[in-house]
């Protein structure tokens, strides 16, 4: 860093419909995996932090999850996590997938930023994979709704556009000292990143058959004598009907899971990872302030 260019530092808000690409764009800011991504919508819970560089800008990116209407307790911790992320933003980023569009969600999104304060800007993501001219027509259609400083076309996936936006972003944070140290990118704590690791697995293997209603809880996280971290977590289930898709046929499923989640960690850990996992059911669990507080949420009444 150099010695004349003063520290920046601010905050930036990610929003957008479920499955917009948030966690994915994060990612590629960041330049390495810090939030979940999954094809399965909402997979976002807790207020994932990721902390992007750029010389002596550091921008720490709030990855909020969907925001949708939320019905039960955990759908209404989730929103509120989301709102919470974009108050007090120095940018706010609204990811927009201009094939799904998933206008039932997005268009109350537009109405709920249309009068916001902040500095907004429209982020139209998959531009690899879509049509120029219906994606011009989008961003001038959307930026009539809400009123953007600037519109950019990025394709999380591929990384295309990334990079401006980055520098972008960098010039509009605050002159201040960096909140965290230049080493860490993500303010989770190692115990929490293993349950999203575990979680996003859960997702990944049993796509349609296993609801939302899961959740994975750290139990215990220590590093051994010779390095290497033991991690023991729970996947706590609603329904007793629910425990055979997660185990699997002599629990081959629940092995295939850990496995690919222990070997995800010790990549992002750089250490030797031993996960043990088991299977709990309990029917109430959406009402614990206790599970909710464990997976990074506030607890909404």
């Amino acid at each position: 860093m150099s010695d004349q260019a003063p520290q920046k530092c601010g905050l930036v808000a990610v929003i957008g419909a479920p499955n917009a690409g948030k966690s994915t764009l994060v990612n590629q800011l960041v330049g390495q995996k810090v939030a979940i991504t999954s094809a399965k919508a909402q997979t976002t819970r807790a207020r994932m932090l990721g902390i992007a560089l750029h010389d002596e800008v550091q921008m720490i990116l709030v990855d909020t999850p969907g925001i949708f209407a939320p019905k039960r307790r955990l759908d209404r911790a989730m929103v509120s996590a989301a709102w919470e992320g974009a108050v007090e933003a120095d940018a706010v980023l609204l990811i927009v997938d201009p094939v799904k569009q998933r206008r039932h969600e997005l268009i109350p999104l537009l109405e709920n930023l249309k009068g916001r304060p902040e500095r907004k800007y429209l982020v139209l993501n998959k531009v690899d994979v879509s049509k120029k001219e219906p994606l011009l027509a989008l961003a001038q259609e959307l930026n009539e709704m809400a009123d953007f400083a600037e519109v950019f076309f990025v394709s999380a996936l591929t990384g295309d556009g990334v990079p401006e936006l980055k520098a972008h972003l960098a010039s509009l944070m605050p002159e201040g000292v960096w909140h965290y140290p230049e080493d860490q990118v993500s303010d989770a704590s190692e115990r929490l990143l293993a349950t999203e690791v575990t979680r996003e697995q859960l997702y990944r293997q049993l796509h349609e058959e296993l609801p939302y209603d899961s959740a994975v809880r750290p139990e215990s996280y220590q590093t051994r004598p010779d390095g290497s971290v033991e991690i023991h977590q729970q996947i706590v289930i609603a329904r007793d009907s629910q425990k055979g898709i997660v185990l699997g046929k002599g629990g081959s499923k629940l092995k295939a899971i850990g496995e690919a989640a222990r070997a995800e960690l010790a990549e992002i850990l750089g250490v030797k990872v031993h996960l043990f996992i088991h299977v709990k059911v309990d029917e109430k669990w959406s009402e614990s302030r206790e599970i909710f507080e464990e997976i990074g949420l506030d607890w909404v009444k």
